[in-house]
């Protein structure tokens, strides 16, 4: 008899947790990332119709840590990127709009970062390519941002972008002036001593949320005759240094160039840019898959 009341207490128990796992599920694949279904280890494009759209140019997007709200870069062909955004209130996410953090005192906005803790907004500001790259900054108000600011940091004595960080708060970002990547370390609230990221190669790094592997774009120069950007992962050793470069592989890469790199804030997705021009002008989708295609290279 009470063999029996266990097992009939073990059967209700598993019933409450599958129906709460359950629900869980539900709300994270029905209500958040825009409604969309997750995806598994093909990549897929990321909410179509709605961010990715025919004939424009998305890239690198940014969730706040609830997910409750997702800013991502995007322009036409032949006009200046911009960063848009779409919150979820309620049960519904709201019309996609135009961010304009700068109010347009830049001309172009671009790389949106929430930082993990959802305070801040880093992007990059500019009014001419290769000129004038700023990182920039907006504080989270009650409910908006506040007006955008240059961010205070001597990151910014030189021209600069592609700006995030991990639960240490570290500032990785990209130099334009010696194309090298840095970080910057956080302290009292502000990044100083930036130091060179000791990796082989790439740009446009991005670092997971526990700081625990790099992400970065370059060039194919494993197969001949490729000009194609392909994603790398840089896994971080026991010794604090960065493991040699290794490629996402065709589950990721494609003979198109991917780039601009991001994972949620939940650790659970790869979000990457793929410029498809080859195939229809104007083509360049954002795309998202598993990171068990990233996990599943860490060396054991």
């Amino acid at each position: 008899m009470k063999s029996q009341v266990v097992l009939c207490f073990a059967m209700l128990m598993f019933l409450i947790l599958n129906g709460c796992n359950t629900d869980q599920s539900n709300a994270k694949g029905e209500k958040l990332y825009l409604d969309q279904e997750p995806p598994g280890l093909t990549p897929k494009i990321f909410a179509p119709g709605l961010v990715s759209i025919n004939e424009r140019f998305e890239s690198t997007i940014s969730f706040s840590p609830d997910l409750r709200e997702v800013y991502f870069e995007a322009k036409g062909e032949g006009d200046a990127s911009q960063i848009y955004f779409s919150k979820l209130e309620g049960d519904s996410w709201t019309p996609i709009e135009r961010a304009n953090f700068t109010k347009g005192h830049k001309l172009e906005e671009m790389h949106p970062f929430v930082s993990p803790d959802g305070t801040r907004l880093y992007f990059t500001a500019f009014d001419s390519t290769f000129s004038d790259e700023r990182i920039w900054v907006v504080n989270k108000l009650e409910k908006n941002w506040s007006n955008a600011t240059l961010l205070e940091s001597t990151i910014n004595d030189d021209k600069v972008f592609f700006a995030n960080h991990g639960k240490n708060r570290n500032l990785y970002y990209f130099n334009l002036s010696d194309f090298k990547t840095y970080a910057a370390t956080y302290r009292d609230g502000r990044f100083i001593d930036p130091q060179e990221v000791l990796i082989s190669w790439g740009h446009h790094a991005f670092v997971s949320p526990n700081d625990d592997y790099l992400l970065v774009t370059a060039r194919n120069t494993e197969e001949e005759n490729r000009q194609d950007n392909d994603i790398y992962v840089y896994f971080k050793t026991k010794e604090g240094n960065w493991s040699d470069a290794i490629n996402l592989g065709a589950s990721v890469n494609s003979t198109f160039s991917e780039k601009t790199p991001t994972i949620s804030p939940d650790g659970k997705y790869l979000f990457f840019g793929r410029d498809e021009r080859a195939i229809e002008p104007g083509l360049a989708d954002i795309y998202w898959v598993s990171t068990e295609v990233i996990e599943s290279l860490r060396p054991k």
